[in-house]
């Protein structure tokens, strides 16, 4: 059988890293859609339950498909480790950017010595990231108005938002506006909330008294 496995570290990712990107050259690599396996978890961890299950399930024979080496792992020691343990297994390992799906991993001298300078080189790059990221912020910190985290959304895109979301999708609105569901959950929570609040205010209040004629 013929699986492939596919990651995301957060919702939005660069183009030809997005879940849609993966499972498209997934599927170009002939792994059926069935058998194509998501999640979304930062690379620099090996909790990964739906990674962990997959590999649990993989039989003599198998194949498993990932895009990137920096998919299947960003940490060389867990690469190195899960990649010995299927290819002993007799599981075919293919990463389509480096050997396409006609050139799996193996436990040869050479196909060893190929991974582990791969992987070493895929954990190198994400320490460079997270450095120039670092180095970045340090420069930020030192100007005006510098904020940590996001932009905040202005008042005027919520409620243009919120509009959209009484005629349309959550889907339809997070791809009109960018905002993300979670985001636009909590403040449609937060405006049903105030307008509760107020008719509950307008019931209480006391009738103005009436005049005398």
């Amino acid at each position: 059988m013929k699986y492939g496995y596919a990651r995301v570290s957060t919702l939005v990712q660069l183009k030809g890293n997005s879940l849609e990107d993966q499972r498209q050259k997934l599927r170009e690599a002939g792994v059926p859609e069935e058998n194509i396996v998501t999640e979304q978890y930062s690379g620099k961890t090996t909790s990964r339950p739906k990674f962990q299950e997959l590999i649990a399930k993989l039989q003599s024979g198998d194949e498993l498909f990932c895009t990137k080496l920096d998919r299947f792992a960003r940490n060389a020691e867990e690469g190195q480790r899960v990649i010995r343990e299927l290819t002993e297994r007799n599981v075919a390992v293919y990463i389509l950017n480096i050997g396409g799906n006609r050139h799996p991993f193996d436990n040869s001298a050479i196909g060893k010595l190929q991974y582990e300078v791969l992987l070493a080189v895929a954990e190198f790059e994400r320490a460079q990231i997270i450095e120039r990221t670092a180095a970045g912020k340090a420069i930020a910190r030192t100007r005006n108005g510098f904020r940590e985290g996001r932009p905040p959304i202005s008042k005027i895109k919520i409620e243009h938002a919120l509009e959209l979301l009484e005629t349309r999708t959550y889907r339809e609105v997070v791809a009109i506006t960018g905002i993300s569901r979670s985001t636009l959950a909590k403040y449609k929570a937060l405006a049903e909330k105030e307008k509760k609040e107020a008719q509950e205010a307008s019931e209480k209040a006391p009738e103005a008294p009436r005049e005398n004629p």
